[in-house]
């Protein structure tokens, strides 16, 4: 018998250690995997369903799965996973706690609605005796090709966007609970490549809306650097991922972990540097200064239902895991993140409010819009109190209805190019359809601020958890930066209702049901937020808890 035979018959003879199964808990991630479920299910459908069914049944499949895992979502809340019995799910990989709860909830119903605007198919007129959607006949064809014009008289339609939104939002909802690095950065890629695709599959002005893709996709990929290379610093300063083991290591409260990191643990300059690293990555996901480069452009390339659902939920879930960052792992660095934070805060306040005045695009407009929100959540953020999350969480659930239902207003604006985005058509919009106009001027004052919409009540909160955290000097610049953008607000509601229509002016198309429903439902919460915000508000404060 060789030395290595005998060496490998005593290690069998000795115990074996069994590999520990790992412990899973189902319910408590039923919203999650019900979405991924429907997204798999939805690609196995693309593959085995005749083509002129699929839309059916990925539209049925998308919206029965969404409000299933909605559903599932009110059930762990009422069960108390959201108070008394939030804890640490998934062998510490997921938090299942009141916050992610609540930004769950949100991602899921704002999904639904815009959903709604990603099946509408009676905007365009009927080609080639066929109804048409706003995404490509043939996603994987050359614009302007044989092939493509091959694929739209044959009636195609692009329904793989089904199964990429909802693996998408698959992410989005692992995101905001995402409790150690990895968990984040795996979330963030799964939310992140199918919004790339999604941006690049335009129906009409193709060139621009690949353009939109790729401007996303390096952008994306730079800020996806900065937050793994900011995890590996935090790694080798707290020898672990998991977001309470580090948040003990900065308080001081542990000291080595792993002796194989023990020169490098606890030194200050990987904690810095990597925590920075990583508030890159996520305020780029915000699309907060100076990592907005790519908002404008973007929003107005890509598909108007896909802007609208990339506005509203990749808000929601970002924001979700900044909160979870700066308030479970970086409470020990407040009086280092803080003053960055203000100056970031500041600074996306007014650049989103002062270049939203000169757009002559109303989806650039909106983006510069989103721009400037962001500044203003970030004043929530910056009150380090549960009143400031509380508001942050209230603030994202109005904003993300009043997105959508802006966005599916724009869809309705057309001329023969297709949407008519520029702002010079929209002009004298009050009197050739009142309806409309009327709709898109309680977005806009909602998106200003003004009393009695869910813009004033979100705002209103966010400011006054600003001052209470001491951050007055803040809320001064918040007011002053509403008070700009509520200048290119109210500029287009004048334009809509004051200014003669043109001759050649672009029509409003009467969408099916399904829009009509994403726009009322918008403009009922933008109301509702409004005049009674109270309800909600007590919810988000009952939510408002992290566990670690």
């Amino acid at each position: 018998m060789t030395a290595a035979q005998s060496l490998l018959t005593v290690a069998a003879e000795g115990p074996v250690d069994r590999i520990p199964a790992p412990v899973i808990e189902y319910a408590q991630l039923a919203p999650t995997l019900i979405v991924v479920g429907a997204a798999i299910v939805g690609i196995l459908v693309e593959a085995f369903v005749p083509r002129r069914s699929r839309y059916y049944v990925q539209v049925f499949l998308a919206v029965a799965a969404l409000a299933s895992a909605f559903a599932a979502v009110v059930g762990l809340a009422a069960a108390g996973y959201g108070g008394t019995k939030a804890h640490i799910a998934a062998m510490g990989a997921i938090a299942v706690d009141g916050p992610a709860l609540f930004l769950q909830g949100t991602v899921l119903l704002a999904s639904i609605v815009a959903m709604f605007t990603f099946a509408e198919r009676r905007l365009d007129p009927a080609s080639h005796g066929n109804r048409v959607d706003s995404f490509a006949a043939q996603a994987a064809s050359v614009p302007g090709s044989e092939s493509e014009k091959a694929a739209v008289k044959a009636g195609f339609t692009t329904t793989e966007v089904f199964p990429l939104a909802m693996f998408a939002i698959a992410g989005m909802l692992i995101f905001p609970a995402a409790n150690d690095l990895l968990t984040l950065f795996i979330a963030l890629e799964v939310f992140s490549l199918p919004l790339y695709l999604l941006c690049a599959v335009a129906r009409r002005q193709r060139l621009m809306s690949q353009e939109a893709a790729v401007k996303y996709f390096l952008l994306g990929a730079f800020s996806s650097a900065f937050l793994l290379f900011g995890i590996a610093l935090l790694y080798g300063y707290a020898g672990s991922v998991s977001y309470a083991v580090i948040a003990d290591v900065v308080d001081g409260t542990v000291a080595a972990v792993d002796p194989a990191l023990a020169a490098t643990m606890g030194n200050d300059a990987l904690l810095l540097i990597g925590g920075a690293l990583i508030l890159m990555g996520l305020l780029f996901k915000v699309g907060a200064v100076p990592f907005h480069m790519w908002t404008p452009d973007v929003y107005q390339g890509a598909p108007t239902p896909v802007t609208g659902f990339m506005a509203a939920a990749t808000k929601v879930a970002a924001f979700g895991a900044l909160l979870r960052l700066l308030y479970v792992v970086l409470p020990g660095l407040r009086w280092d993140w803080r003053p960055v934070m203000w100056g970031v805060a500041i600074v996306t306040m007014l650049a989103g409010a002062v270049i939203a005045v000169t757009q002559t695009d109303v989806k650039r407009l909106l983006a510069y819009s989103s721009i400037a929100h962001a500044g203003f959540i970030l004043a929530g953020v910056i009150a380090t109190s549960a009143e400031g999350v509380k508001s942050v969480l209230f603030y994202l659930l109005a904003y993300s209805f009043v997105t959508i239902g802006a966005f599916a207003v724009v869809t309705l604006v057309r001329d023969a190019g297709g949407e008519a985005t520029h702002l010079s058509k929209w002009a004298g919009l009050g009197r050739r359809s009142p309806l409309t106009a009327a709709v898109f001027a309680v977005f806009l004052l909602a998106f200003a601020g003004i009393p009695l919409t869910s813009g004033f009540a979100g705002k209103f909160a966010v400011f006054k958890a600003a001052a209470e955290g001491g951050a007055g000097a803040l809320v001064v610049v918040g007011v002053l930066s509403s008070a700009i953008a509520a200048f290119f607000y109210i500029r287009v509601i004048v334009l809509m209702f004051f200014s003669e229509p043109k001759a050649d002016g672009p029509t409003v198309a009467v969408p099916s049901p399904l829009t009509m429903t994403t726009i009322a439902v918008g403009v009922a919460v933008t109301l509702v937020l409004g005049v009674a915000p109270q309800y909600f508000l007590e919810l988000a404060g009952q939510a408002s808890t992290f566990v670690r």
